[in-house]
């Protein structure tokens, strides 16, 4: 590494996942550096799932190193992974339905709070302490930020899926996540929900956060992605910025097509 070259927050060397006879992840080496926006994209079964599984301990390589902020985490439990400081969401919503979006975001930001049997003890019934009240202004400020300030009493299960989708990333952002993992945010949403989430992310990357998001909507990834790391069965085939991605032979042969060979 130069002396100008910003350490990687997150570096996957030569990882493996072997399901008996099947790889899904295949010697697959890539670093995230901090304050960008980097993008994982492939077909269907390419291995991206897979891949943000073994960085965030829901499954353990069969070989291979996770890195994250230059320590080795390796097979940590998804405890551990989130306490590092890396935080992901799912392809699949999952919020607590019957909660508001308030208390859907106030819940996740207690794992940055303290607490204790004593001040449980000396706790006023029915009145904030100052630890709660600093938890909610949290909360409601990251709902502003998604732009669901007006939606803080709503169920979560009321709210309309691209809302939904805010909500879960308001969520990740309460822990303070060091890096935020995004597994296709955009999956369901119209045209003009998706630019608004391309634009939420930029804001996210710019506030000092780095993201790190598989999706296949391309045209949004090719619009805001620093990165762009390119997954076929398993392997990586190619890296670099969005421009050079989009002109790889093998990515338009593999994803892309022929209309990105302009």
């Amino acid at each position: 590494m130069s002396a100008t070259e910003i350490a990687p927050l997150l570096e996957a060397q030569a990882l493996s996942k072997i399901f008996g006879t099947y790889a899904a992840v295949s010697e697959v080496s890539f670093a995230v550096r901090p304050g960008r926006i980097h993008a994982v994209i492939g077909p269907n079964g390419a291995g991206k799932t897979t891949l943000f599984n073994l960085i965030t301990g829901v499954l353990a390589p069969t070989s291979g190193k996770i890195m994250i902020d230059g320590a080795d985490l390796t097979g940590s439990r998804p405890d551990r992974v989130a306490r590092s400081g890396v935080v992901r969401t799912f392809q699949g919503v999952r919020l607590f339905p019957t909660m508001t979006a308030l208390e859907n975001v106030q819940v996740a930001r207690f794992c940055r709070t303290s607490g204790g049997f004593l001040s449980a003890l000396a706790r006023i019934p029915f009145r904030e302490t100052a630890q709660e009240t600093l938890t909610r202004k949290r909360a409601e400020e990251l709902l502003a930020l998604v732009g669901l300030e007006n939606r803080r009493e709503t169920l979560a299960s009321e709210l309309a899926l691209a809302d939904q989708r805010r909500l879960e990333i308001a969520r990740a952002l309460a822990t303070d996540p060091k890096l935020l993992m995004l597994d296709e945010p955009v999956a369901g949403m119209n045209p003009v929900e998706v630019q608004q989430a391309g634009e939420l992310f930029k804001s996210i990357r710019d506030a000092g956060k780095t993201i790190l998001l598989t999706e296949h909507h391309m045209s949004l990834v090719m619009a805001i992605s620093d990165v762009v790391t390119v997954l076929n069965y398993g392997c990586k085939i190619a890296e670099g910025s969005p421009a050079s991605v989009k002109q790889d032979p093998q990515v338009l042969e593999a994803y892309l097509g022929s209309e990105y060979a302009h």
